[in-house]
């Protein structure tokens, strides 16, 4: 038997943030991954500003692929804004390499399949035991389902579906693109460029509410194509999608359980108007960690919910992709107040 005072389950930003905070504060740790890395991660990439200072490094210090947005294209339904804005972009495939060799934990390739609680010791697969156990392994995560899901499950209603594909292309136009709710989309979809030949298309959007409208994300996926033949963002069709889905955050969500602890996509932690989940994985998986090296409690509840700075646009596109009552109201203040929204370039 192995035994570690914290075991993390997940390689991920959100389990390299964890073992990095414990790293930083003297722990004992050691990260379960089913996979190597580098390995293939379906996402567009985006990362905030946030998520570097949280992390405590700068674009000088990453050795890949690293592009910064200087302006974003937000379509809005009708309206369509072209707003100052500084975003950045990095390939999954060699983020999350990095921070997990920048954690300095202790990797082993394990895939989960049992986790017990035995006295005060978590016994994962009768091979590993530990006092503290972190699940980062993503909407599947074996930390939630052991631990967590009858204890808190989660709402069909927030799980969000995706379609997306990066590929190696010389892409004309630096910046990135988004599309909200075009064509009755629950959500959006979007254009993401990475540095030295690489882009990322995907679209996404709340699978119950397109269920509700006898509607499927396959032909928001054509339509997106369509759209960037029509804009001659792309010069041909690129190729099949790859599908998957997760959960937007429900703040009812038990995050921590007699020293077990869940973070990132595992809670739910994408962000309800951009659905962004690097930034929240990252913070989460850090203050999962102080909780462990020091006497701080976990909590998510400081971890925004939106990426927006805008109150009018976080109100319009929760209430849009959750179907709240009052979204055609919110929308229709959105059309009135463009001109300001636009001015103040405050979406992100």
């Amino acid at each position: 038997m192995i035994e570690r005072e914290t075991i993390v389950i997940g390689g991920g930003p959100a389990g390299s943030a964890a073992a990095w905070q414990l790293a930083n504060r003297g722990r004992e740790c050691l990260l379960l991954d089913r996979e190597s890395f580098p390995r293939g991660k379906l996402c567009a990439g985006w990362i905030t500003p946030e998520v570097l200072e949280a992390l405590e490094f700068t674009s000088a210090d990453y050795p890949h692929r690293f592009l910064t947005f200087e302006k974003l294209h937000i379509s809005l339904s009708r309206l369509s804004s072209r707003l100052p804005s500084v975003q950045h972009s990095i390939r999954r495939y060699e983020f999350d390499a990095w921070l997990l060799e920048r954690s300095q934990a202790e990797i082993a390739r394990h895939n989960v399949h049992r986790i017990v609680r035995q006295g005060d010791a978590y016994v994962i697969d009768d091979r590993y035991a530990c006092r503290y156990l972190i699940g980062a392994g993503g909407t599947r995560c074996p930390v939630f389902r052991s631990v967590f899901r009858d204890r808190s499950p989660r709402h069909k209603a927030l799980q969000l579906v995706a379609l997306e594909l990066e590929f190696a292309y010389r892409w004309q136009d630096p910046d990135c693109h988004l599309w909200f709710f075009t064509e009755r989309l629950p959500g959006y979809s979007w254009y993401v460029p990475k540095a030295d030949g690489y882009l990322n298309i995907g679209v996404g959007g709340i699978a119950d509410r397109l269920k509700h409208n006898d509607d499927h994300i396959q032909r928001h996926w054509q339509a997106l194509i369509d759209r960037l033949l029509e804009h001659r963002l792309i010069d041909q069709p690129p190729g099949d999608p790859h599908g998957y889905s997760y959960y937007l955050r429900d703040n009812d969500t038990l995050t921590g359980f007699d020293n077990a602890f869940i973070v990132g996509d595992a809670v739910g932690l994408a962000t309800r108007d951009l659905c962004e989940g690097i930034g929240p994985a990252v913070q989460s998986g850090i203050a999962a960690g102080n909780a462990i090296g020091s006497t701080t409690s976990y909590e998510t509840e400081s971890i925004s919910p939106f990426t927006s700075r805008h109150r009018l646009i976080n109100r319009a596109l929760e209430a849009v992709y959750l179907h709240k009552s009052g979204a055609g109201r919110i929308r229709r203040r959105i059309a009135a107040d463009a001109q300001p929204i636009v001015s103040q370039a405050a979406w992100l």
